[in-house]
């Protein structure tokens, strides 16, 4: 084994590669940039150096900096992690002539694999199965026009080099296979430096669905069973599961054997993954390979019970693998949430700015439950422009799926974040929705269910009451602190009340809220209808409260004191609920309505980010849907339209311009 690990990267991975390394007793070393100069991952490590500015192609992508860290530091291994440089052939070659150990695959196998293009061709020749495609080269839009009529609408266009969603579009007729051409290849240029496209047939109802494969020096090869990525958005995943619920035994055994063929048939070694689209019917075809470790390889690790980490370690070091194909069990249901920086109320934009609370729940480890929160970041920390959003992946396991679930709902109403805008109060939502909780997924989950964007979730009878009463019992300790309860003897016990009326959107809900001492049982009447809890537990102050009904699991909600209530957020709502006098609630009828501003005649910098192209001139007309500007934020392009015809009036942005959210781009008036 190495006694020394460079990780050529950072966040949540980089801190990832450095837990399983120091327990196996490896020093670490982590390289960071100007942006990443107080980053999580560079206190871990046993030592860190600078490699350059923020932008990732000045620092982390810089081939030459690493090595020389690497002879600096006398690191005998490096650990590429995810994205940068992980799939780049140039950089394993690079190391192997400094006699430097990559913790990943051949050099061949990356260059076969990452070439979606050579990798399709070669998963045909060893029998996998693929999707219907035009694998040559295009040389224009007009080309890609005539290449996806002929396939069939709809096609992905994809870039060969793609990964990670970006340079990738779907097009369901010619003007979007046009634009869409344009677009991915335009990200794949500055992405990846490589700008060519290839186009594929779109399966329609698809799932993602991936297989995990190990391989070492001596020949082994096995697969750990398949992960359920269908909930994506853009192109990126966002939930993950193993095992998937819709596939069989039978499909597993024969996509785990295609896996595995295609590893041997490009002298696979160390972790990889083999990508399938599967349709309804569990006909499935090969997407790509990734050759390294993925983003979601915790819940393959907590289903196995391995840590794929210290297996790439261990192959590397040239090791056999300690287990054949027969010693892989999958033993109950893991969920993977990745909670990024986000905003799922505008469309799932980038966020960025400094975390002013993160708290996440308490990671453990029992025979019916696992919690795990893998992490790159810390209360406090910045979330900047130069790399990708993501927070957090939490991750839960538990003997059966609906537990599993069941334990993430819980784990994501104790996640604390403040500070930029994040994707928690979907992730919630999506948990609570019978349509996941029946496993009934497929890529276009987001779009199928959030046809007009995400606006919160809607709460089913119970949650309601869960909310009205968390809102009541608060009132009553806030009242009590303030001497405005009143007292009775119930049984001889004394009895603490109050009455209420609580609003939640055009509902007012009158409440009579007691809790009978000793022992701190409520009772909550909700318009003439008895609830009893147990406990319930919050103090001014305190920003998570805990509301125990009888025999049920307790319920936990995040719970804000505001002048005249609470701002309560729970299984994905985000409420303002005022707690009234009812005197004083039966006079709202009569307050006006504060009409929101009408900015229909501005065009709004949706996130931050930089403009890469301004389509339009003052004076131009447009029409409903006709491309305005092009930001680029967190490595994505974003095309910004026209929502109706309209003269533009004044243009105040060039490209270039690095814009803040909201930031005025452009004014129109009407024709």
């Amino acid at each position: 084994m190495f006694n020394s690990l460079l990780i050529a990267n950072r966040g949540e991975i980089a801190c990832r590669i450095i837990k399983t390394a120091k327990r196996l007793g490896i020093r670490t070393i982590a390289v960071y940039s100007d942006a990443d100069k107080e980053a999580l991952h560079v206190k871990l490590a046993d030592e860190a150096v600078h490699i350059g500015p923020s932008a990732a192609r000045d620092s982390y992508l810089s081939i030459d900096k690493i090595i020389a860290v690497c002879k600096a530091t006398g690191a005998e291994a490096v650990h590429p992690g995810y994205g940068f440089l992980s799939e780049n052939p140039n950089f394993a070659e690079a190391l192997a002539d400094s006699g430097i150990t990559f913790v990943g695959p051949p050099a061949k196998a990356i260059a076969a694999m990452g070439d979606k293009i050579t990798s399709k061709k070669i998963a045909a020749e060893a029998g996998v199965s693929t999707v219907p495609g035009h694998m040559g080269l295009i040389a224009d839009r007009d080309e890609a026009v005539s290449i996806a009529e002929s396939i069939g609408y709809p096609v992905m266009i994809k870039a060969s080099a793609g990964g990670g969603g970006k340079g990738m579009r779907v097009a369901w007729d010619a003007m979007q296979a046009r634009e869409g051409f344009e677009r991915a290849r335009s990200e794949a240029a500055s992405s990846f430096g490589d700008d060519r496209i290839f186009i594929e047939k779109f399966v329609t109802d698809p799932r993602h669905i991936e297989i995990q494969v190990l391989a070492d020096g001596h020949g082994n090869v096995i697969h750990l069973g398949e992960r359920e990525c269908s909930i994506q958005r853009r192109n990126q995943k966002v939930i993950e599961e193993a095992p998937s619920p819709f596939l069989d035994a039978a499909t597993r055994e024969a996509m785990g054997r295609q896996a595995v063929d295609l590893a041997r048939a490009v002298g696979y070694q160390s972790a990889g993954t083999v990508e399938f689209i599967v349709d309804g019917a569990r006909n499935f075809y090969f997407l790509e390979m990734n050759t390294r470790l993925q983003v979601e390889h915790p819940v393959t690790e907590l289903v196995t019970g391995l840590d794929l980490v210290e297996l790439m370690l261990r192959v590397a070091a040239g090791e056999r693998l300690p287990l054949g194909q027969k010693d892989v069990k999958l033993v109950g249901s893991a969920i993977e949430s990745r909670l990024y920086a986000e905003d799922p109320y505008r469309n799932f934009l980038p966020s960025t700015g400094r975390l002013k609370r993160y708290r996440p729940p308490a990671e453990e480890t029992t025979p019916t439950l696992v919690v795990r929160n893998d992490t790159g970041v810390f209360e406090g920390g910045e979330i900047s422009t130069f790399y990708d959003p993501m927070i957090a992946k939490l991750v839960t396991w538990a003997p059966t799926r609906l537990e599993a679930i069941e334990a993430m709902a819980e784990a994501l109403d104790r996640f604390e974040v403040d500070g930029v805008g994040h994707n928690l109060p979907f992730l919630s939502a999506v948990m609570e929705q019978d349509r996941f909780r029946e496993g009934l997924l497929t890529t276009g989950y987001i779009a199928e269910e959030f046809p007009e964007g995400f606006a919160g979730a809607t709460l089913a009878t119970g949650r309601h009451v869960e909310i009205i009463a968390a809102a009541a019992m608060a009132g009553l300790v806030v009242a009590e602190r303030q001497g405005q309860v009143e007292r009775s003897l119930v049984g001889g016990i004394e009895e603490v009340f109050s009455r209420f009326s609580i609003v939640i959107g055009a509902e007012v809900s009158e409440v009579r809220v007691a809790r009978l001492d000793p022992g701190g049982h409520w009772q909550v009447n909700i318009r003439g209808e008895l609830h009893e809890a147990t406990a319930f537990s919050w103090a001014p102050g305190d920003r998570l409260a805990t509301l125990s009904w009888r025999d049920e699991n307790p319920a936990t909600l995040k719970l804000d004191r505001k002048t005249t209530g609470f701002r309560i957020r729970y299984r994905g709502t985000d409420l303002d609920v005022p707690v009234l006098p009812p005197h004083i609630a039966a006079l709202l009828r009569h307050m006006p309505i504060k009409a929101p501003p009408d900015l229909s005649k501005f065009l709004l910098c949706p996130m931050p980010g930089q403009v890469v192209r301004v389509d339009v001139a003052e004076g131009d007309v447009v029409e409903e849907g006709q491309p305005l500007a092009i930001v680029e934020a967190m490595k994505m392009e974003n095309v910004l339209r026209a929502e109706k015809r309209a003269r533009i009036s004044k243009v105040h942005v060039a490209a270039g311009a690095v814009l803040a959210v909201d930031e005025v781009m452009m004014e129109f008036t009407g024709v």
